[in-house]
């Protein structure tokens, strides 16, 4: 049972902050990359930022500069730190974890989604 816990998502008003968390738990071998992906009404989920177990990390062009993701050693804490935020931002987020099962199978994870918006 592999379990994604998010948090930190709410209003905000155009050009302020706001940091999601997400917590991974459960029984696995190891996990391989831990991305932030979002999906605006209408619109498909992209990914917003990705940091792999290695650290490299991976961003969509429209946040780079503005959002940093960061992670703890196990990768099973990675936060999104988002700043200067715009209204175009506003979207469900949603943690995604990419993991080995075992030694030889791996799998995507979801967590719920945490709602953010930008407005004034």
């Amino acid at each position: 049972q592999v379990q994604l816990v998010e948090s930190g998502g709410g209003l905000v008003q155009p050009g302020g902050s706001l940091r999601l968390s997400c917590a991974v738990s459960g029984n696995f071998f190891s996990i391989i990359q831990v991305g932030w992906y979002r999906q605006a009404p209408g619109k498909g989920r992209e990914l917003v930022a990705m940091v792999n177990r290695g650290g490299a990390t991976n961003y969509l062009d429209s946040v780079k500069d503005r959002f940093t993701i960061s992670r703890d050693n196990a990768l099973s804490a990675v936060n999104l730190q988002m700043n200067s935020l715009k209204p175009e931002d506003t979207a469900v987020y949603y943690c995604n974890a990419r993991l080995y099962e075992n030694r030889f199978t791996w799998d995507d994870y979801w967590g719920q989604g945490t709602q953010v918006t930008v407005s004034s």
